[in-house]
């Protein structure tokens, strides 16, 4: 059943028009107000015009840190707030703002669960940039996504993780703001962004928060500094709702790991998961691994949580929970630990550097762009086989002629569209540049 919200009878209700102008003119809402707020969108009684022109308020105006928590906590109650607490082990999500390339979610979920944590993972819309983690796991046969909520504890009692569809029950305010935020153009904003995480993840039973903010132009956030202050928001505010939070701040301004491509991409994790793979994915899964077993109290000390994440990336324990994971989703195992099974595209090309020189710069949007034209018709049908491999990154020395990556493609037709935005993507230079910092920033 939906928890409802009782708002207090001295409470005097306020009008939906005085809630606009008071944030429109820089007031900051009561606890109270913000209660009432959801509750009249829960409950269907403030009009959508009126909802717009709040969140455009609260666009220009802002939340402080105590309006952000309230408005977290109230959306989160606004439906059902699975409880966990019958499960003794630590329960730790992750929250990311999602990049081109990112595998990181796929496997952190079964290593979490191999070095003792929960992992409770609902997805989110606004958890993933081009490609969605779930899409990529569809590329596995008989994967399914979506789960009750009992499925969805008894998958984490038994495995430990999973990874599906936020259900419709949990956080439902959010759902309907999220929707009306992406026609309004209010997306971009810190304390909408803030409360959205938050609410989602906490409702879903997670005691603590370990988030990815990727900046970049592979990223949703392009600027630095506005990465650094949503990371600066989410931590604050989940540490006033007394939740353990720590946030990195991570560039996404060339593609992560070498893959980008539904099934590319999880071929490309099943290697990671089995101790291989590129070394920035190796890198930045290990850093968020240690956050992870460290804010859930399995490793004490930096050197005990990298040993920690290591040894189960090493032995083989964090892919037989990725295995344990799909096969509870209905996913075909045999594809995990035979990835040749995955149906390869009939054509492979290579696409040439146009002259000499060192990758300097790599629109990363460029390649998110170009994948989706190849991989996707007119009927929003995705080719699972198709996607771009061997990403040549900033800093690298290529000769003319030389691949700057290798596109795997089965229509001709798509092929020519891609290839305009792919080609446009990399940018060359004489000299060797900076090679860009992976973790800017980590916020606790």
């Amino acid at each position: 059943m939906k928890k409802r919200i009782v708002t207090p009878r001295k409470f005097i209700k306020p009008t939906f028009t005085y809630l606009v102008e008071k944030k429109r003119d820089g007031g900051e809402f009561t606890p109270e107000e913000i209660r009432f707020i959801v509750e009249s969108i829960f409950d269907d009684e403030m009009p959508d015009f009126q909802q717009a022109a709040l969140l455009m308020a609260v666009f220009f105006q802002n939340m402080s840190a105590q309006e952000t928590a309230a408005y977290a906590e109230e959306m989160m109650l606004s439906g059902e707030v699975v409880d966990l607490s019958r499960f003794t082990r630590p329960k730790i999500d992750k929250y990311s703002t999602g990049g081109v390339g990112d595998k990181t979610s796929l496997v952190l979920g079964p290593l979490a669960a191999a070095c003792g944590v929960l992992m409770p993972t609902m997805n989110g819309e606004d958890e993933d940039y081009g490609i969605r983690n779930l899409t990529k796991l569809s590329s596995i046969p008989g994967f399914k996504a979506e789960a009750s909520l009992e499925e969805f504890q008894e998958q984490l009692r038994s495995v430990g993780c999973c990874m599906v569809e936020k259900h419709p029950e949990i956080s439902p305010v959010d759902e309907i703001l999220y929707k009306l935020r992406q026609k309004t153009g209010t997306i971009p904003c810190i304390p909408l962004i803030t409360g959205s995480a938050l609410s989602r993840k906490l409702a879903a039973g997670a005691e603590g928060l370990v988030v990815d903010v990727k900046w970049g132009n592979g990223a949703f956030v392009t600027d630095l500094e506005q990465a650094k202050l949503l990371a600066r928001s989410i931590t604050r505010v989940g540490r006033s709702m007394k939740r353990r939070c720590v946030a990195l701040v991570t560039d996404m301004n060339q593609p992560l790991g070498s893959a980008v491509g539904t099934g590319l991409e999880i071929q490309e994790a099943i290697e990671l998961l089995k101790g291989e793979g590129p070394e920035d994915l190796k890198i930045l899964v290990q850093k968020l691994g240690m956050e992870i077993v460290r804010l859930a109290g399995v490793a004490g000390s930096t050197l005990s949580a990298k040993q920690t994440v290591q040894r189960h990336l090493e032995d083989g324990s964090a892919f037989e929970k990725f295995k344990e994971m799909v096969k509870a989703q209905g996913g075909n195992t045999d594809y995990l630990d035979n990835p040749e099974k995955f149906k390869p595209a009939k054509y492979v090309k290579k696409l040439p550097a146009p002259k000499r020189g060192y990758v300097h710069a790599i629109n990363t949007g460029m390649i998110a762009w170009g994948v989706q034209m190849l991989s996707t018709n007119k009927a929003g049908k995705i080719d699972h086989a198709v996607g771009v491999t061997e990403v040549k990154k900033i800093g690298t020395q290529v000769k003319q002629g030389e691949p700057l990556m290798m596109i795997h493609y089965n229509d001709e037709g798509r092929l020519e569209s891609a290839l305009e935005y792919l080609k446009a993507a990399y940018r060359l230079a004489p000299k060797r540049p900076a090679i860009p910092v992976l973790v800017v920033e980590r916020v606790a």
